[in-house]
């Protein structure tokens, strides 16, 4: 069964990215199976955590098909609008995104609203360098040791460690708003970034980084967020400026507006579907941490939780 079902994602991968990039593919040129549910997978590991204990569900005990495609965050939208994806189980702000394509847009996507995680992106140092530099994990406190930042890399600018590129960030429109004499250097993705500061942890080095909750590292390493103004609706209007700090997040499901319509029991399900930051860091720990393959760490979530994920199923509904 598990070999099927990695062909069926990787299947699936394929066809959705030449669907996306066809700009000619619209939602009611592509034939519908309700018996499938077409799931994005966004590059970090608490959204694969999320996506996989659903598929589990939706496969195990709701007999779905579910197609897993891992896709960046903005193509997974454009793949919503053209019909060729279903749901998008974590989504971090994009209100661009949602006027775009929701009800007063196009009309092909509909906010599911939240699965009950709150999320919140920040810049973060560890702990042990507050003992050195108290005052570090202000915006103060950057501006003034930036130099113990400085990489081979960055030359006389300190570093900030960022994660993948394609990720929610404003951090350039605050280094700008600022004045932080700091340069930003992606670490590519996320396994790559936490590679790289646990190594500088390890060894007690700076280090200056990009990162969020929910988050599993966050609960193995003792890591101080820099506190920077406050958000305010519209500080970041201008991303090239932006002088506050990241809003909160509470994030949400972006379903494809045929298949709420359609109403069948796999939306009825995710739309009940909600778990916490802490549920999403225990599954995420199994597979980023402990090595263990991501549908093995759902089905092992979901053996040991019936009485959480069986309040999300419809009413009435009984499991095969």
């Amino acid at each position: 069964m598990r070999r099927k079902g990695a062909l069926l994602r990787v299947i699936a991968v394929a066809v959705v990215m030449v669907m996306v990039g066809s700009c000619a593919v619209r939602t009611d040129q592509i034939a519908r199976d309700p018996g499938v549910v077409r799931m994005a997978v966004n590059g970090w590991v608490g959204y694969e955590a999320s996506a996989e204990v659903l598929a589990a569900i939706l496969r195990n005990e709701m007999d779905y098909e579910v197609q897993l495609v891992r896709t960046d965050e903005q193509p997974s939208w454009q793949a919503l609008d053209q019909g060729v994806l279903d749901v998008i189980v974590e989504n971090w702000g994009h209100e661009d995104l949602l006027e775009l394509y929701g009800p007063e847009g196009n009309g092909t996507v509909v906010d599911g609203g939240s699965n009950g995680n709150v999320g919140g992106i920040g810049w973060y140092v560890p702990a042990y360098m507050e003992e050195e530099y108290p005052n570090i994990a202000t915006m103060e406190g950057i501006k003034e040791h930036a130099d113990v930042f400085q990489t081979a890399e960055t030359g006389d600018k300190g570093e900030f460690l960022g994660g993948a590129p394609g990720f929610v960030t404003q951090d350039q429109g605050m280094i700008n708003a600022f004045d932080l004499d700091l340069e930003i250097v992606f670490a590519g993705s996320e396994a790559s970034q936490i590679t790289e500061v646990r190594r500088r942890y390890a060894n007690e080095e700076p280090v200056l980084f990009y990162f969020y909750d929910p988050q599993w590292l966050q609960e193995e390493l003792d890591f101080v967020r820099v506190e920077f103004p406050e958000y305010e609706p519209g500080c970041d209007a201008d991303i090239e400026w932006v002088p506050c700090d990241y809003p909160v997040y509470d994030m949400n499901k972006i379903f494809r507006t045929g298949f709420v319509e359609e109403d069948g029991p796999a939306y009825r399900f995710l739309d009940n579907w909600q778990w916490t930051n802490e549920q999403q860091n225990e599954v995420a720990r199994m597979i980023a941490d402990e090595g263990i393959d991501s549908s093995e760490a759902a089905e092992i979530w979901v053996d040991e939780n019936p009485d959480v994920w069986r309040e999300w199923l419809p009413e009435g509904y009984e499991t095969r």
